[in-house]
C-alpha cells in the first residue's frame, strides 16, 4: 500500500444526478463534500433546450422535473458558486466519465470553464482498495443507516468509504 499523498487525506468528492443517461442527458443536482466535511448541494434549473427526461433515473434520484423547474438554480449561478468554492482543486468523482461530460454541459451553458480540475476517483485507489471498495462502501453505508440518494449524500458516501479504505475508521 502506498503512503498517504500528505494533499490527498481527505479529498473533496463530487456527485451529480442527472436527467437520464446519454447524449442529451444534463445535471439535475450537483453536491459534493469538502476535506473539511463541509457539504454543498443544489438543485439545477435545466436550460430551454435541455428537454430530455428519464423516468428510470428519476426512480432512482427521486427528483422530479417539476421540482427542478421550480426549486432549480439557475445554470450560471451554479457554476459560479461551483467555481468559488472549488477554485484550484482536483475534485474526485466515482462516475467520472458521466459526471465530466455533465459538468461540462453544466459550464458550456454557462458559458464558462471549471476552475477545478475533475479526476476520476479510481486513481486514488490501489488494486487491494478497488478490490474492496464495493463492500467497505456497503459497510460504511449500512452504519450510515438510510440516506437519500442524492449527490451531496452520495459524495459523502464516497468519502467516508475511501477514509475508511485508507485509515481503517471514518471521522
Amino acid at each position: 500500500m502506498r503512503p498517504p499523498h500528505p494533499d490527498l487525506a481527505v479529498p473533496t468528492v463530487l456527485d451529480v444526478e442527472a436527467s437520464g443517461f446519454g447524449r442529451n442527458s444534463y445535471p439535475i443536482e450537483i453536491g459534493f463534500v469538502l476535506p473539511n466535511g463541509h457539504t454543498f448541494c443544489t438543485l439545477v434549473r435545466p436550460e430551454a433546450h435541455w428537454t430530455h427526461w428519464d423516468a428510470q433515473a428519476e426512480a432512482t434520484h427521486h427528483i422530479s422535473r417539476a421540482l427542478i423547474l421550480a426549486r432549480g438554480v439557475p445554470v450560471p449561478e451554479v457554476a459560479r458558486t461551483i467555481n468559488a468554492q472549488l477554485y484550484g482543486q482536483t475534485v474526485y468523482s466515482d462516475g467520472w466519465v458521466n459526471d465530466y461530460s455533465w459538468i461540462g454541459a453544466l459550464f458550456d451553458a454557462a458559458d464558462m470553464s471549471p476552475s477545478f480540475k475533475l479526476e476520476n476517483l479510481r486513481v486514488l485507489l490501489d488494486d487491494q482498495e478497488a478490490d474492496q471498495w464495493h463492500t467497505v462502501k456497503a459497510q460504511v453505508s449500512s452504519e450510515r443507516g438510510v440516506q437519500r440518494h442524492r449527490a451531496s449524500a452520495d459524495a459523502r458516501l464516497l468519502q467516508l468509504t475511501l477514509l475508511r479504505l485508507r485509515n481503517g475508521h471514518s471521522p
